[in-house]
């Protein structure tokens, strides 16, 4: 049973006094303490881990820098309210299409060639689409960026079951604390850098592929190593480590033939979990793509709204460190999803009544609110004993939420057209954020994946 930080295996109980976790064989060269980086040289260690973090920064410029020019590329290229809300409902469709096809490649390729591969994807998209024409040809550029961010987002809790079970909670807030910060950045960068760039929207989004390649540089030099090449199939090698059977003795929690056993598709706790991903997913969305044109249209000025969507992102910062940490200490992780459900609907409640005079307070309340995402993922870490589980329960939560994300976005542009205003709008959100409170309780049970529950 693999162990984190605070001493809780992946089920959430404590171990018992005394245990130590079994060796690993076949590791001659250990990697650094808390990992199982099976048999990782200590420098490829350290650069899995600052490849985590240049990538989280690179997997979301490409949509958090849309939202403060969304105006002017609307204009430029011809978008109605529904096209527009259709380009905000793309990134999940991307990400539940491509992210379905990472476990497998994981499989045949590793997962370290894949990510880069999907670091490659996203500066080709970034770089691509400026020199878009039309609305299909943006969309076809968004579109391939996409698909390396939904192939990477999937690997990621694989990336550190793999090299980090020991560090579970830390690992993933670094993770999402970069994830934030790329966000906000480019939320709060993007208005002033197209204005430095000559004042093009194209200028100003094209500058992020520059970020691209800065990220895919760590995985380049991470494939030097050939035990970081390795394709391993489900339950092989490092899953018997885990558990410490030698091969051939009977399955340990983990290996090849327990996860067989592993029914994804019938586990309550993976469909709860896949629910909640869809729907804090689709908040998330809506309030990237849509939070600057609520400023906007109640009369704040765009660098101002890219500044608050700055402040909701960056909330993530500090509490996607914090907060992770706090769930994986958690038995059940109900009570942190319902405290975070409050806080987005008091924000939602504040754009309704006065979206212009508590504007700042209503960006923190809503950024507070959107750390539903590292919860999740720390979920998906802790719903599963094994890392061939966490690759299973990754793909199925992440493709089946980011599917049942898609309509959100869309659904509010259409209501912005209908309704003329931003009322209709809220009520569907506070809809959708009252579901995810009840399927996040749901799906922070202590239950693994692995029993059948």
């Amino acid at each position: 049973m693999v162990m984190t930080e605070d001493g809780l295996n992946h089920s959430g109980r404590k171990a018992k006094a005394g245990a130590s976790p079994a060796p690993s064989r076949g590791t001659p060269r250990p990697g650094l303490p808390g990992t199982a980086s099976a048999g990782a040289p200590r420098w490829a260690v350290r650069l899995v881990a600052v490849g985590l973090v240049l990538a989280a920064l690179n997997l979301r410029p490409a949509i958090s820098a849309l939202g403060p020019l969304l105006k002017e590329v609307r204009s430029d290229l011809g978008m109605s309210g529904t096209v527009a809300g259709l380009l905000t409902s793309v990134p999940a469709l991307c990400f539940a299409v491509f992210g379905s096809l990472a476990p497998r490649l994981a499989r045949r390729r590793g997962p370290v060639p894949v990510v880069l591969a999907g670091m490659v994807a996203i500066t080709a998209g970034l770089a691509l689409r400026p020199l878009a024409g039309g609305t299909a040809a943006f969309l076809a550029a968004s579109a391939l960026a996409l698909a390396g961010i939904a192939v990477s987002n999937v690997l990621m809790p694989v990336v550190v079951k793999r090299w980090f079970p020991g560090r579970v909670g830390a690992m993933t807030g670094l993770y999402s604390m970069g994830l934030a910060l790329g966000t906000s950045c480019a939320a709060a960068v993007t208005v002033p850098m197209t204005s430095a760039l000559g004042g093009s929207w194209r200028a100003g989004l094209g500058a992020w592929a520059l970020l691209g390649v800065l990220a895919a540089l760590p995985w380049i030099a991470v494939l030097k190593d050939p035990v970081s090449r390795r394709a391993e199939p489900a339950g092989s090698a490092e899953a018997r480590a885990e558990g410490g059977a030698p091969e051939g003795a009977f399955p340990a929690p983990g290996s090849r033939k327990e996860n067989v056993r592993i029914r994804i598709g019938t586990s309550p706790t993976a469909w709860a979990l896949g629910v909640f991903f869809g729907l804090q997913a689709s908040a998330a969305y809506i309030i990237m793509g849509w939070l600057p044109q609520i400023f906007r249209d109640a009369g704040i000025s765009a660098s101002s709204a890219g500044l608050m969507l700055a402040v909701t992102m960056g909330m993530g910062v500090p509490l996607a460190f914090v907060v992770p940490r706090l769930a994986a200490r958690m038995r059940h992780q109900g009570p942190l999803v319902v405290a975070l459900g409050l806080c987005g609907l008091t924000g939602y409640a504040g754009l309704w009544l006065a979206p212009a005079g508590g504007a700042w307070l209503w960006a923190l309340l809503l950024g507070i609110a959107n750390c539903a995402f590292p919860v999740a993922l720390t979920m998906i870490s802790l719903r599963s004993r094994s890392s061939a589980g966490v690759v299973k329960l990754s793909a199925f939560a992440q493709s089946t939420g980011y599917l049942l994300s898609i309509p959100g976005p869309l659904l509010v542009g259409a209501l912005r057209d209908a309704a003329g205003g931003w009322h209709a709008p809220l009520l569907l959100m506070t809809g959708l954020l009252l579901a995810q409170t009840v399927t996040g309780v749901l799906a922070g049970r202590d239950r693994v994946i692995e029993d059948g529950r």
